[in-house]
């Protein structure tokens, strides 16, 4: 029997970790599992905002982090994705001519990157903490300021909420500002958001609330009531966008270009191909899609590699359903918030602050982390055999 050759496009958190936990349980005499990603590090990319104002974080190389697993890495960017043809196009990390790579089993994880929401100005004069080098470019432009120069977060989700605090507290001198579209802390239980803004009030951080961002230039943002906010940065965390490869494929996809999946994480209108992470449309509890994060993430991929492993080796399929337990906010390095929420992402009364929220939050970040780079680690029981099957046929 031929080996199954099983896909998986992006090495963030949940291309990661499905490419390492489908090498627990499946035997590589069967299977041949190869990771594409287009750097050369796995990133961190919960810690973006503490890469911005000059943390360093350590480096993790893929291919040192899969050594010995089985798992083939590959440094290369995917162009296309042909799912009648069931192959990938890639170009190689040194820019070299395209290649098809073909899959039995593909798992899509190509994540997302900012969105600038089409708003004037954004995509010239705005700096984005969705990747490395956009963190690394907020980095310098950050130690350039002088002291007094002023700084708008545009974006007061947890994304914007973690960049302000990490520049306020990383940089008092500067005069730092949030413009957020809602009310401050608007998703957060009462003593989530009093602790939020007490933290706000600390730092030294101007908040705008009800201020939706109309324009961007290079020394000023424009808020829909006229209102004039000088910038000499602006960060833009207003939310994410998917990577657009799969809307120009045949794959059933939404309106935000996610892959429509089902509970296994199967793509509904292709079963040879899995879709985890932000690059998925999956329904969470009680209806609602699972929101972009993290902590989507990593539970999505567990639960493809799970079903991907039972296919193959015959077994019954695991449906565990994916819910939420909480919301883990950095406010700097000192400060923390730990908002407890319902199954679906609602926020209860319970909330954890203070230094105790910040250990509890990189506890977690750390935990993420170890999970990637110790792909060998936690293997119950033997790996198993892929079940006789017509050679390349789809799970």
């Amino acid at each position: 029997m031929q080996q199954h050759r099983i896909v998986v496009l992006g090495a963030g958190y949940t291309g990661a970790i499905a490419a390492g936990r489908l090498a627990r349980r499946l035997h590589r005499d069967d299977v041949r599992i190869t990771l594409v990603n287009a750097e050369a590090d796995f990133v961190e990319r919960v810690r973006m905002h503490q890469l911005a104002t000059g943390q360093d974080l350590a480096r993790r190389p893929l291919r040192d982090m899969f050594a010995g697993t089985g798992v083939e890495v590959r440094i290369a960017r995917v162009t296309a994705v042909d799912a009648e043809r069931k192959e990938v196009t890639l170009a190689g990390e040194r820019g070299e001519s395209e290649e098809a790579l073909p899959y039995d089993t593909l798992v899509y994880a190509l994540g997302s990157g900012w969105d600038d929401h089409g708003v004037p100005g954004v995509a010239a004069h705005a700096h984005q903490i969705a990747s490395r080098s956009g963190a690394l470019v907020l980095r310098e432009r950050l130690a350039e300021l002088a002291p007094g120069q002023p700084v708008v977060v545009v974006g007061a989700g947890l994304t914007g909420v973690e960049a302000a605090t990490e520049i306020a507290e990383a940089r008092p001198d500067l005069d730092v500002a949030l413009a957020a579209r809602g009310a401050l802390g608007d998703w957060l239980s009462a003593k989530g958001r009093a602790h939020l803004r007490k933290v706000a009030d600390r730092l030294g951080i101007t908040v705008h609330e009800h201020a939706a961002v109309t324009a961007v230039d290079a020394d000023r943002v424009s808020t829909a009531d006229g209102t004039s906010l000088p910038a000499a940065v602006t960060v833009w965390t207003t939310g994410f966008a998917v990577h657009p490869i799969a809307k120009a494929t045949t794959l059933e996809v939404s309106d935000t270009g996610q892959i429509v999946v089902d509970r296994t994480m199967r793509a509904v209108s292709h079963p040879d191909v899995y879709a985890v992470g932000d690059a998925a449309l999956a329904e969470g509890p009680g209806g609602k899609p699972l929101r972009m994060s993290c902590a989507s993430g990593v539970p999505s991929a567990w639960q493809a590699a799970d079903a991907i492993a039972a296919r193959l080796a015959g077994g019954e399929v695991p449906t565990v359903p994916i819910r939420y337990f909480n919301q883990c906010v950095s406010l700097g390095r000192k400060e923390g918030l730990i908002q407890f929420v319902t199954a679906d992402d609602t926020a209860k009364d319970a909330a954890l602050t203070g230094r105790t929220a910040a250990l509890y939050k990189e506890i977690v970040c750390k935990g993420a982390a170890w999970g990637v780079a110790h792909p060998a680690v936690g293997l119950f029981g033997a790996r198993r055999r892929v079940a006789p099957q017509p050679a390349r046929a789809a799970v």
